[in-house]
C-alpha cells in the first residue's frame, strides 16, 4: 500500500510511541482506494509508521483462553500490531490481567476442579497468591460463553497473569514493534469493585516506570477519569477513549455528561464525540463498531484523532470498516483480521514465535 505523507510527525516526548498526528495527502486510503480525507498514521513502539492497527482482543479469545499468556503468545507468534488487554488490581496492589473486575464464574476453577460460584469475588478483595490458585484455561461447559467461542482451544492449568508477566513475555518474543493497549477495568457505578482512579492509575504507572515500558503502551477506558489522570501524570502515553452508544446501557450521551465521561459533555462540543474527546486530550477514539460512520471517521481525522473500533469478528464487517477508513480494528479473531487486512493490501506485522 502506497501513501504520500503530507504533514510531519508530531512525536510524543521521546518520539517513541504511538502518534495520531501524521496525515496523508490525497493518496491511498488503508483500503487502497482514493480518499479525499486526511488520515492519521499511527506508529509502532519502535517508531515505525503504522498504516493500520491489528489488535488481538484479550489476546484473541476466540482462539485461546482470554487474557492469558497462552493467548498473548499465540497472537505474538501470529503477528499483530497490538495486544489488547484488561487489568485489575489485587488487595496487595498487584496489577493482574482480567476483563472482569471479579473472578469470572464462566472461566475460573478452584483447586478442587469446580467453577467458582457467581458472581465471583472482586480482585481487590484477593491477594495475588489467592488469585493464582484459579485455573482459567477452559470455559465452563454448557455456558453461553462456551457456545459463543465453541472453537476456543482449552489449555487446562492456565493461570491469571500479572501485567509484569506479560511484559516479560513480550520481551522474550523479541517483538519491538508490538504495543499493549491496556484497559483499566473500573466502573463508577461499582466503586467497591476496583481501586479508586487515583490508586489504580498510580499502580499502573509505577509498574510501567519500574519496567521501563511506558513507551510500549497506550491506556484505554470507558471511565474517562483514569484517562485524565494518565494524561496528567504520564503525558507521553497515548490515551484511548472507549465509547458505546447503540447498546442497552450506553456509556456516553450526546446531550449530557455521563458518570463515565469525567465531566465532559458532548452538548458543549456540538454534540460531537470526536470533538469532545479532542477537548478531553485523547489521542484515539475507540467506539463500538456499529456506532461509527464515514462522516464521524472523517471528522475524527480532521481533528487529528485515530479511530480504532471494537470488537469486530466477521470478515465482511472487517472489510467494510477498513474500506470506510478506520485506523485499526480490535478483534477476537486476529487471524481473520490479518486475512481481511492483507486482502486490502495492508502490510501485515511479522510474527514472533514465543511460548508462554
Amino acid at each position: 500500500m502506497r501513501v504520500v505523507v503530507q504533514a510531519s510527525i508530531m512525536a510524543w516526548l521521546r518520539g517513541f510511541v504511538f502518534s495520531a498526528f501524521m496525515v496523508l495527502s490525497a493518496g491511498m486510503a488503508a483500503s487502497g482506494e482514493e480518499s479525499g480525507v486526511k488520515q492519521p498514521i499511527l506508529k509502532s513502539s519502535s517508531g515505525r509508521p503504522l498504516a493500520f492497527d491489528i489488535e488481538a482482543h484479550r489476546g484473541g479469545r476466540a482462539l485461546f483462553p482470554e487474557n492469558t499468556l497462552v493467548s498473548f503468545a499465540n497472537a505474538l507468534s501470529m503477528g499483530v500490531n497490538t495486544l489488547e488487554l484488561d487489568i485489575g488490581a489485587t488487595r496487595d496492589g498487584v496489577i493482574v490481567i482480567s476483563h472482569e473486575r471479579h473472578v469470572n464464574p464462566d472461566l475460573a476453577r478452584r483447586p478442587d476442579g469446580n467453577y467458582v460460584a457467581a458472581p465471583g469475588t472482586p480482585f481487590v478483595q484477593l491477594s495475588l497468591d489467592e488469585v493464582k490458585q484459579f485455573d482459567v484455561g477452559q470455559i465452563r461447559p454448557g455456558s453461553a460463553y462456551a457456545a459463543q467461542f465453541a472453537e476456543q482451544h482449552a489449555v487446562p492449568g492456565t493461570r491469571i497473569p500479572t501485567l509484569r508477566e506479560l511484559i516479560g513475555l513480550v520481551r522474550r518474543s523479541g517483538d519491538t514493534d508490538v504495543r499493549l493497549n491496556i484497559e483499566t477495568k473500573i466502573d463508577p457505578n461499582h466503586p467497591d469493585e476496583s481501586p479508586d482512579p487515583e490508586r489504580f492509575v498510580g499502580l499502573l504507572l509505577d509498574l510501567l516506570r519500574a519496567e521501563q515500558f511506558e513507551d510500549y503502551v497506550m491506556v484505554q477506558s470507558f471511565d474517562w477519569r483514569t484517562l485524565q489522570l494518565v494524561q496528567k501524570r504520564a503525558p507521553r502515553i497515548p490515551t484511548v477513549y472507549l465509547t458505546m452508544q447503540a447498546v442497552k446501557e450506553p456509556t456516553v450521551s450526546l446531550d449530557q455528561a455521563s458518570v463515565w465521561s469525567a465531566g465532559f459533555n458532548p452538548a458543549d462540543h456540538g454534540k460531537s464525540l470526536p470533538r469532545t474527546i479532542k477537548a478531553a486530550g485523547g489521542a484515539i477514539w475507540s467506539p463500538y463498531f456499529r456506532d461509527v460512520t464515514p462522516d464521524l471517521i472523517a471528522e475524527s481525522h480532521a481533528l487529528g484523532l485515530a479511530v480504532v473500533v471494537w470488537t469486530v469478528n466477521e470478515p465482511a464487517d472487517m472489510a467494510r470498516l477498513i474500506g470506510m477508513g478506520v485506523d485499526g480494528i480490535i478483534s477476537d479473531r486476529p487471524d481473520l483480521l490479518r486475512e481481511a487486512a492483507g486482502a486490502k493490501g495492508i502490510i501485515l506485522p511479522d510474527g514472533f514465535p514465543v511460548t508462554p
